[in-house]
């Protein structure tokens, strides 16, 4: 299904992995679209982006309807959007956004978990010392917090005005 979405319009395609890494380090929201049996399901999330693995981690609630999807149907499709604002005048409107697919899980993993929070954490605040002060919490804080990581199997990306 890679193939099914193409841009229409060459000229817009962001081909560049550099623009790509940088618009997804930049985003604080994705949508994610999942599936079960027929059942379609869209839903936004804060994430974090991790360029060494590809990946996306979100936090949720450790049990819940996106744990049910997840367990019913690990595909997913999602979104990210930059939004430049529209133009007036040019009836025209700047963005860059990348649609993704991959495979959605639970992370289990304690380190893993708290790798995924670091990440999320330090895409979303920018003040260093209260991401070190919640990442020194204990193991019982990540024990009870789901975590979600989005491993990247295909990436378009597309910029306008």
């Amino acid at each position: 299904m890679q193939n099914y979405h193409l841009i229409n319009r060459p000229d817009r395609e962001v081909v560049s992995d550099f623009e790509i890494r940088e618009l997804l380090l930049n985003g604080k929201f994705c949508v994610v679209s999942m599936c079960r049996n027929e059942e379609p399901y869209v839903v936004t999330l804060s994430y974090g982006y991790d360029p060494a693995s590809k990946c996306l981690y979100m936090h949720c609630a450790p049990e819940g309807m996106k744990i049910d999807f997840i367990r019913a149907n690990p595909r997913v499709c999602g979104t990210v959007i930059e939004d430049g604002g529209y133009v007036a005048g040019e009836c025209a409107h700047n963005y860059r956004t990348v649609v993704f697919r991959g495979k959605m899980s639970v992370v289990v993993d304690p380190e893993e978990k708290r790798h995924g929070m670091e990440i999320l954490l330090k895409q979303l605040e920018k003040n260093p010392r209260v991401v070190e002060q919640k990442m020194l919490k204990s193991e019982g804080y990540f024990g009870r917090m789901g975590v979600l990581k989005i491993e990247i199997d295909s990436i378009r990306a597309k910029a306008g005005k």
